[in-house]
């Protein structure tokens, strides 16, 4: 045995450790280092004492149950996060930030409400709402300092596939120019839910609502069930579900979406009219009828669409490209808005030209209303990846802004917060929302330090709201149809990384492929759900039929590695070292198997059994018969049956990437452990973690009194080799017979 070799292994012993509850057994593991002299460290396992999970729970139930004034009051400052941080409010320090930013959000915020309201099939004063309420809830509520809680584009996709859903179930023209069908006979029957009757007051006058106020009803109804399953999801702190909502899933949902709303601003931005496409493959059909009606493009609306598109588009780029030495975004939106209006009220565009317009937008606020319940349980289902999507969106830019101006926020209560900014104004005519990435960036930049911010730009959306939202009555459909288009620049912008990303990591790429496809040419929410689907199986595959290698001695060192990823490894004589770069469980036992047998060019199974027939065949010769039962004669039959000289002694595992075993996985490593000492094939474990090695000891892979444990079990696979090659020359110094039975 040469100097300074360690070899190393498991003992389990067992003496008593007195604590004040009484006398516990603890394992003891040995490491045996051997060099001139023999020492002997142990290794003492931890004992974890044993918790009861019923006395835990009781004890947190009476402590939740209790009520003190304290804990009232942390309570309600947890509820109400701005009770914290509001009294300590830096008024010189954070002011001007807060008020330029709050400003620069609002006047973004308007015209991209307004446009936003297309997405959703509603008229612009319900998107003007939602932002007014949105973030006045989470300034309120939020533990973000600078997400920008509002109006979001993808949201009101989703929002808008409902609705129009649910007009088209109950008769009415989804033709945005279609005239209101107030009074419709089909809205009298009060029996049907999806022909619901609504009355609303608007201006002094008393009408019995169509087309819109059912549209309404159906975005409130599902806002507030959005925030219901949100609330509740904080409730039972079920925020773990965005865990499986991986960044390739994200993406491809966001940029699956993004086509979807481009596609269906195309009938804007020609002024085609053309029915809104519903159900799977509204992509593909909407564009079909797109290049059916191309011959009715207004002329007008073109026109009006490329200027836009290319104002808007230069002011981008250029502000992306001078952001550094902008100190605020350029209002580009609103100019556009302002400039296109006139040019629409004092050229006549819709008299003249036929161009589509915005319509009148009333000022004030609508009276109160509880969201319709008959309609809630028709969009229950709807509501969930709604709810889940908002939510994921939120907390994900929450972390960001949080990781990036280092302090922390609280996932559970953000889910409150983006729970109660859809209940609460769900009452008030609002739909579904989240936080916004485009604006929330804009808001860092321009020197947001609170949520103060979140209440000026409420301030200026109350302002059009109450006074300067009639004049937007000539601003045409086109102009707000581009200012969606151009705000989806980002999420487009994702094919481009497509080879970058596959680079890095191809799984995710046909991950990002998949989910993309499916949300752009099937639906958002199935597109979602194929995603999430899709990128699970990717993980099982990635574990079903992992990595394997045999591996090799790194000259000059105690290391170990893949034999053929490196070179100038070398092989160690009589030992196979065989790695398996997953956990071991029933899905992929059989690959263990496989790609063992397949590496080290040896199945112990047929091994042993041809062993056993040449036994057979060899004891016939004996007694003369020298035919088989196949007619060969006994001389052919034993050159096919000659037992396989095998070119090693011992196989090492490397178990360093086995991340547990369930029950198949031990009884897997049991029946090779068996099978290889047939074959007088010692099978050694190295590198296994305390995990594996419990789910050993309980499988009964070491025996009843773990007493072979210290010979088959190695901190390391240097440690494990060691011991083969000892095991070898204690072997090699007595006689041994050969495969037929010759003493050697």
């Amino acid at each position: 045995m040469t100097c300074n070799l360690m070899a190393v292994f498991f003992t389990l012993q067992e003496h008593t450790h007195e604590v004040n509850t009484g006398t516990m057994e603890r394992p003891l593991e040995a490491t045996r280092m051997e060099n001139t002299t023999s020492a002997c460290v142990l290794m003492e396992r931890k004992t974890h004492v044993k918790i009861n999970r019923k006395q835990v729970m009781l004890a947190k139930l009476r402590k939740s149950c209790s009520c003190t004034p304290e804990k009232l009051k942390n309570f309600l400052m947890d509820f109400l996060p701005v009770l914290r941080w509001l009294p300590k409010y830096k008024c010189k320090e954070y002011i001007w930030g807060d008020v330029m930013s709050g400003l620069v959000i609002g006047i973004i915020l308007v015209p991209q409400a307004i446009a936003y309201s297309l997405l959703a099939g509603l008229k612009p004063i319900y998107s003007l709402y939602t932002s007014f309420f949105a973030n006045i809830i989470y300034f309120l509520m939020g533990t973000s300092r600078h997400v920008s809680v509002g109006i979001f584009s993808l949201i009101s996709l989703m929002v808008g596939q409902v609705v129009d859903r649910e007009l088209l179930l109950a008769g009415f023209d989804l033709n945005d120019d279609a005239s209101p069908a107030l009074g419709d006979s089909s809205l009298q029957n009060d029996t049907q839910s999806n022909t619901t009757a609504f009355n609303l007051t608007i201006a002094g006058m008393n009408a019995e609502c169509g087309k819109e106020c059912y549209a309404i009803g159906i975005a409130t109804a599902l806002t507030f069930v959005a925030g219901v399953y949100q609330v509740l999801m904080g409730i039972f702190r079920l925020g773990f579900v965005s865990m499986y909502l991986s960044e390739a899933v994200l993406d491809g949902f966001a940029t699956g979406a993004s086509l979807t709303i481009l596609t269906a601003q195309v009938k804007y931005l020609i002024g085609i009219k053309i029915p809104r496409s519903q159900g799977h493959g509204m992509l593909v059909i909407t564009w079909i009828n797109v290049f059916r009606n191309i011959s009715e493009a207004n002329i007008c609306d073109v026109i009006t669409s490329a200027i836009c598109i290319v104002v808007l588009v230069t002011a981008k780029e250029l502000g992306d490209q001078y952001k550094h030495k902008l100190k605020f975004p350029l209002p580009t939106e609103l100019v556009v808005i302002v400039v296109a209006t006139l040019v629409s009220h004092y050229g006549k565009l819709n008299e003249v030209y036929a161009s589509s317009v915005s319509g009148a937008i009333p000022t004030g606020f609508i009276p109160p209303k509880v969201p319709p319940f008959n309609l809630m349980l028709r969009v229950a289902i709807d509501a969930l990846p709604l709810a889940i999507v908002s939510f994921v969106f939120t907390v994900s830019l929450s972390e960001m802004c949080a990781k990036k101006y280092a302090y922390s926020i609280r996932a559970n209560q953000e889910m409150f917060a983006v729970g109660f900014c859809n209940i609460i104004p769900s009452f008030f005519h609002s739909f579904a929302t989240s936080a916004a990435l485009a604006k929330t960036l804009v808001k860092t930049s321009t020197g947001c330090q609170t949520q103060v911010s979140g209440v000026i730009s409420a301030m200026v959306v109350l302002l059009v709201l109450l006074f300067l939202a009639p004049l937007f009555y000539s601003l045409q459909k086109c102009v707000l149809a581009c200012i969606i288009i151009v705000s989806l620049r980002g999420a487009l912008r994702k094919f481009r990384d497509v080879p970058a990303r596959y680079q890095v990591n191809k799984m995710d790429t046909f991950v990002w492929i998949v989910t993309t496809s499916a949300s752009a040419l099937i639906s958002t929410e199935i597109g979602l759900l194929v995603g999430i689907v899709f990128s699970l199986l990717c993980i099982i595959v990635r574990t079903q039929r992992p990595r394997t290698a045999l591996l090799g001695q790194i000259q000059d060192t105690n290391f170990y590695e893949d034999d053929l990823e490196y070179e100038n490894l070398s092989s160690v004589p009589k030992v196979k070292i065989f790695r398996f770069e997953a956990p071991l469980y029933y899905a992929n036992k059989n690959y263990f198997l496989k790609s063992l047998y397949r590496l080290t060019n040896l199945d112990p199974n047929l091994e042993v059994a041809r062993r056993k027939k040449y036994k057979k065949e060899k004891r016939h010769l004996k007694k003369g018969d020298h035919t088989t039962a196949n007619g060969l004669g006994i001389g052919e039959t034993a050159l096919q049956l000659v037992p396989k000289q095998t070119d090693f002694q011992a196989l090492v595992v490397d178990c360093s990437s086995i991340l547990f075993l369930d029950t198949s996985g031990v009884n897997t490593l049991k029946e090779i452990l068996k099978d290889y000492k047939d074959l007088n094939i010692s099978v050694l474990l190295a590198c296994c973690n305390p995990s594996v090695i419990d789910s050993l000891k309980r499988g009964g892979y070491f025996g009843k009194d773990f007493g072979s444990m210290q010979e088959m079990l190695f901190y390391s696979i240097h440690n494990a080799v060691q011991f083969a090659k000892d095991q070898k020359s204690a072997v090699c110094q007595m006689p041994h017979r050969t495969a037929t039975g010759d003493a050697v």
